[in-house]
């Protein structure tokens, strides 16, 4: 039985992780006295008393908390942005490829992806690894996002019920282009420049649509949307967590709350002999976050990966 400390139990996704323990019996949940949830000797005790430690933390407290393991056993799955893009750190998307899956199985200190990055990635990663596009295509994604993803202040303030009517309305914004996911969808992606990015935060509360435009121009070859159908579903073949769904599948619009409360993502392709797009769909707060957490905890155990996990066709 692994014992589990949640460094960060009353946060978003501290919160959700805590709550997809209720009914394990393969682990021991460490819990600090409430008192003590910031004492930097109490939280050092029980890192270092864990065999899995989850950091749900700011970046500052993130690296702080990774300075106090003393137990070169215990292994760390942070969900801040702070480590994703060492390359000492496992980048906790298994799919993306055996070496990254390998990686969390393996490696100590596993960084789990930020929520657009997942849907960013899951679609740019697989275009360069296999060739379709060169990592100097210059990629603009836009993606929407219920407002869970805005943790605890922003979620109060969607919520009140005296709020500003502006929250009625979808609403664009990271506009300086200085969005924290950035760095991690370049360098997990292997893009050479950093993409545009325009992110919407809508009034709902989970849910998310990563879409990314091409031009088939513009590609190594002149793919059409077969050929991208059959690619993608060759490098996500096998998988119960990433679906590929066939050409056709959406007719005409594609919501960005029908995953809510699921852990899985699925990617459709779209479009036409000239222009493409791939959108990629999912919770952001299941394979955005603490589900995504989960995956990569079952894998470093060694057990299935979709334990505790909610899946859905």
């Amino acid at each position: 039985m692994k014992k589990i400390f949640i460094d960060g139990k009353d946060g978003t996704t501290g919160l959700k992780i805590y709550k997809r323990f209720e009914n394990r019996d393969d682990i021991e949940l460490l819990l600090i006295d409430p008192e003590k949830r910031k004492d930097i000797e109490e939280r050092a005790k029980m890192i270092n008393a864990s065999d899995i430690t989850f950091l749900c933390l700011p970046d500052t407290a993130s690296i702080e908390a990774v300075s106090l393991v003393e137990n070169t056993n215990t292994k760390i799955i942070d969900t801040s942005t702070a480590h994703r893009t060492l390359p000492e750190w496992a980048y906790g998307f298994a799919e993306l490829s055996e070496n990254h899956r390998e990686k969390i199985k393996t490696n100590n200190r596993i960084a789990v992806p930020g929520c657009y990055a997942s849907g960013f990635n899951s679609i740019v990663y697989p275009l360069i690894k296999s060739g379709f596009i060169s990592p100097d295509y210059n990629i603009v994604c836009f993606a929407m996002s219920g407002y869970t993803g805005a943790g605890k202040k922003g979620i109060a303030q969607y919520e009140d019920k005296n709020r500003d009517t502006e929250l009625d309305s979808p609403r664009i914004y990271a506009l300086s282009q200085k969005h924290k996911h950035l760095r991690e969808m370049k360098a997990i992606s292997g893009l050479n420049k950093v993409p545009i990015f325009s992110p919407v935060i809508c009034d709902y509360p989970q849910g998310m649509v990563v879409t990314v435009p091409l031009y088939t121009s513009a590609m190594n070859k002149k793919y059409n949307k077969e050929d991208i159908y059959q690619m993608f579903s060759e490098h996500y073949a096998g998988s119960d967590i990433v679906k590929v769904r066939p050409i056709g599948y959406t007719e005409n619009m594609i919501g960005t709350n029908n995953f809510a409360n699921r852990d899985d993502m699925e990617i459709e392709i779209n479009g036409n002999e000239e222009r493409i797009v791939i959108t990629s769909r999912f919770d952001n707060l299941g394979k955005g976050a603490s589900g995504a957490a989960i995956q990569c905890m079952n894998i470093a155990m060694g057990i299935d990966e979709k334990t505790g996990l909610n899946i859905g066709e």
